[in-house]
């Protein structure tokens, strides 16, 4: 008999499938309630939100779950190679500089955010984010900085970097979860809203549109009934190129470790250039890009991306799961400080969309490049149109390159926030 939680992988996976399954037959159906309720709430939220709900009732435990690890090691890479199969190199070149300019604007948002929530909360809480030596608060908040610019080895470096008391770090850790998590929840929200945000942003958003309709003419035109040896050719294509992401991923990142101290060098910006799943991203990436030079492109009217997006949803439903709301309230004063942290990065980023009036797409996209990592942005990206995929991986990439050092600047500053 199986006690409460479950923790062994085939059932929790057994679940996460139900959940999805049920997400979509009931956004499927076309009339009453259902039909209103996904008005409100998008599907991806709500194939995000089941598990965490699964997690968060003590059904389901994620603690020693490996389901994570592999929709992010091995499903992630081939959604990539599937949704970029099709891409159109010089349509994405098109798009011009406001996804840029909305991405650094995220960057900024973390880097002064941080800071600032310390002065906030210092206000009312100062034992909050106090703390001496190894133990100080801020050292333990430049992890989450790392993670917010970038992902893991960001965060890793900064642990390192600023020498964070170890057993303290499951606390910041929880916090980035939570908080990142809430913040990729109204992201999701949003984008069933975007027709409306970007008529208030007042955005053109003609550059995305013209390359959602080539590539959806593209798609019309080659479609055709996919049969068994589509499906076996993509997944020969897709998991191949996993295979060979992980291989040159592996030696590429020892390789340039071996050669360059600053690597090498945790204490150093582009340390994160060492990391192995950021060269998986990259070289999967470029994989899907080479093949949409070939003949393989076609594959899309096969349903290439569509089996992406089936990846990519396994992908949300185990991220989802890492979310307990239950553990919401055993740290309500760090938690506050996520809060006001994230809130400062919308409220930048809300504000310059606003000004040079960019599309809620790059907004979306451009955070989450930098919060969610390159776990994420593709998600997001990907749930506006499959042929927008690349533009997040692109921004997570540029995040990466940038979290280390961006991550330091702001230890920095939090550092003179917390003795003020």
């Amino acid at each position: 008999m199986h006690q409460l939680p479950l923790s062994e992988d085939t059932i929790i996976f057994g679940l996460l499938s139900l959940c999805l399954g049920f997400v979509f037959y009931t956004s499927s159906l076309k009339k009453g309630f259902w039909k209103k309720f996904y008005t409100v709430i998008p599907t991806l939220l709500m194939c995000y939100m089941l598990p965490a709900i699964l997690t968060s009732t003590g059904i389901i435990s994620e603690e020693h779950s490996n389901l994570y690890y592999i929709a992010s090691r091995y499903l992630l890479p081939a959604a990539l190679v599937l949704m970029t199969l099709s891409i159109d190199l010089k349509a994405i070149l098109n798009l011009g500089s406001k996804a840029l300019i909305m991405f650094l604007t995220g960057t900024v948002g973390i880097i002064i955010g941080g800071p600032i929530a310390i002065l906030i909360v210092s206000i009312f809480s100062p034992e909050t984010v106090g703390g001496v030596g190894f133990d100080a608060v801020w050292r333990g908040l430049t992890t989450i900085a790392g993670s917010w610019i970038g992902g893991g080895a960001n965060q890793a470096a900064m642990l390192e970097v600023f020498q964070f008391n170890p057993k303290k770090f499951g606390d910041m850790v929880l916090i980035d979860i939570v908080v990142a998590n809430i913040w990729m929840a109204i992201i999701l929200f949003g984008i069933g809203r975007s027709d409306k945000i970007d008529k208030w942003l007042k955005a053109d958003n003609s550059s995305i549109e013209t390359l959602k309709a080539k590539v959806s003419a593209h798609t019309e035109k080659i479609t055709r009934v996919t049969t068994l040896h589509d499906y076996i050719m993509m997944l020969c294509l897709a998991f191949f190129a996993v295979g060979l992401s992980h291989f040159l991923a592996e030696h590429f990142a020892v390789f340039l470790e071996n050669t360059f101290e600053v690597i090498r060098n945790k204490d150093k910006a582009l340390s994160s250039l060492g990391s192995k799943f950021l060269w998986m991203v990259v070289f999967a990436t470029a994989a899907g890009i080479l093949l949409s030079f070939t003949k393989a492109k076609n594959y899309e009217g096969a349903g290439a991306s569509k089996i992406g997006s089936v990846f990519i949803y396994i992908l949300v439903a185990t991220i989802g799961m890492k979310m307990d709301l239950g553990r919401f309230l055993e740290n309500p004063g760090l938690i506050a400080v996520g809060i006001i942290w994230i809130s400062i990065h919308a409220g930048l980023l809300i504000l310059v969309a606003k000004m040079i009036k960019a599309p809620f797409f790059f907004l979306a996209v451009g955070s989450q490049a930098n919060v969610g990592g390159a776990a994420s942005a593709p998600i997001v990206a990907a749930e506006f149109h499959p042929s927008l995929t690349s533009v997040g991986i692109l921004l997570a990439v540029l995040g990466y390159v940038v979290g280390t050092a961006g991550a330091y600047i702001c230890g920095l500053l939090m550092e003179i926030a917390a003795n003020v």
